[in-house]
This record gives structure tokens, sequence and C-alpha cells, in this order.
């Protein structure tokens, strides 16, 4: 391992072992799921509760994977109800829409975490997550949250490196956000929108596209893909299939994006 990662992950590893019992907020993602490994390793199994949230911006096979890593871990996991879209607001998908849904849903873990007597709460933001604009980290500091990976200042492509190092399937998963950030700041954010964009990204993910987001603008539907995955999507049949298998999601239009995946990317019409 390269001495540097090492170095921070002995930093994490002591910055966990500080908390003497920790909650941790597991998404199943990549992030999450190198810090609940090492929140195992750090403290053992039993001082360390996974929690997830299940709500209707979270696909059920992310549900899927989080319970079955959870197991194969080891650890206590309670899969929890946080729908935010019962959150005053939410709906309407303000600019801070993440902070109104962290600040509910850190308020369950908490609940969770003294039904457990943990002492601690946990996420996974990382240090790349600093730059970008990021309003749940507003609910993290407000609620006196950890954040272990950004203390030991590790980037994604760090967190993946000891994640393969560590042995984790999620080394090189692809990067997953909730599915309200498909639909632009301002317009309203239904259960109907949100099982279109998840059953039109899962199509993606069944044709063996990786990386894949359904950004939903009304009867258009934009897809993002890395720009080497692009050439197959052009490629007569596979255009064919996912054109009639979103109008029948009810877009009318279906459009490929040549900017490509990048994260964040409904966040470009801010401060304009």
């Amino acid at each position: 391992m390269d001495s540097v990662l090492q170095q921070k992950r002995e930093i994490l590893l002591r910055y966990l072992q500080g908390l003497g019992s920790v909650a941790v907020a597991f998404s199943g993602g990549v992030d999450s799921s190198f810090l609940l490994r090492s929140a195992c390793d750090a403290l053992g199994v039993s001082h360390v509760l996974a929690v997830t949230a299940r709500s209707a911006t979270y696909p059920e096979r992310e549900l899927r994977e989080a319970v079955a890593l959870a197991k194969a871990f080891g650890v206590q996991h309670e899969v929890i109800r946080s729908e935010e879209l019962d959150v005053a607001g939410f709906e309407n998908n303000p600019t801070d829409r993440c902070y109104l849904c962290k600040n509910e849903l850190f308020h369950k873990i908490r609940a969770v975490a003294d039904r457990h007597g943990v002492a601690e709460i946990a996420e996974g933001s990382n240090l790349d997550d600093i730059g970008d604009f990021r309003p749940g980290m507003k609910a993290v500091a407000e609620q006196g949250i950890h954040s272990p990976l950004r203390a030991a200042k590790l980037a994604k492509a760090e967190i993946r490196a000891l994640s393969r190092e560590l042995g984790l399937p999620t080394w090189d998963k692809p990067s997953f956000a909730c599915l309200s950030s498909r639909i632009p700041y301002g317009e309203k954010i239904t259960r109907e929108k949100l099982r279109a964009i998840d059953e039109a990204e899962q199509l993606l993910l069944d044709m063996g596209f990786r990386q894949v987001r359904v950004r939903h603008h009304g009867d258009i539907a934009r897809i993002e893909l890395p720009p080497a995955e692009m050439p197959r999507m052009l490629e007569s049949w596979n255009a064919a299939r996912v054109n009639a298998a979103f109008r029948r999601l009810g877009f009318t239009y279906v459009a490929l994006d040549l900017g490509g995946y990048r994260t964040g990317s409904m966040n470009a019409v801010l401060g304009k």
C-alpha cells in the first residue's frame, strides 16, 4: 500500500477509535461502505451500527446492495424510513433541498443511535466534496455529525484505492446520488418523476452502461454517460430500444448530453 494512503488510513482509524461507538449513515456507496468497514476495523462490529434510510429517492437496487454488504461485514444494520417527500418544502425542489433531506435524516439516525446506546454519528463525505455545492453539509455541522473521511483528508480516488486494497466490492462502484438530483431546481419533485427516472436508469444499467444519469426535464429525458460509452448508445438498435422504453415511461423526447456524465450538472444554473 502507498505510504501516504497508509498514513491516511491510520489517521482515519485513530479518529474512529476516538469515537468509542458510532452509527454510520450507510447508503452502500463507495464512501459510506469504506467508512463502515473502517469503523468495524477500528472499533469492532459490536460498537458499530449501520443505518440506511429507505425512501422514494433511493432505488431498491441500492438498498439490496447495502443490506448484503452490511451482512457481509457482520455489523448490526437498521433500515429506517426517511421519506423526503414528507418534509415540508422538499417537493418544491429548492436549492437547499439537500439540507432539508440531511436535516431530517440525521435527526432520525440520532434517535436510532440513542436507542442503541451509540455515542456518535458519522457520514461519508470526502475531501472532494468540499469544493462542490453541498447544502447538506450545513446539517452535518449543525447536528455535530462526524465526517471521518474528510478529517483524514481522503479524496474519492484514494478511497477507491484503499477499498480495493481491502477487497471491498464497492471499490469501482459507479458514483450515485439520490434520484431527486436528476430534477432541475424549482421543478416539483413527485413520486411519478422519481419512478420514471429510476426505471429509466435501471434499463440503462441492465444494458451494461455503468455510470449513468437520466435528468428529468419535463417531457425530455437527458441522458448523461461517460464519453467512452456514448458510441454504444448511438448504435441503432440501442438507440431505438432506449427511445421506445423512455417513451413508455412518459418522455416525449430522449436526448444524449454531449457534455457527458458529470456530478452536480444540475448546479450549472446556480448563480446565473
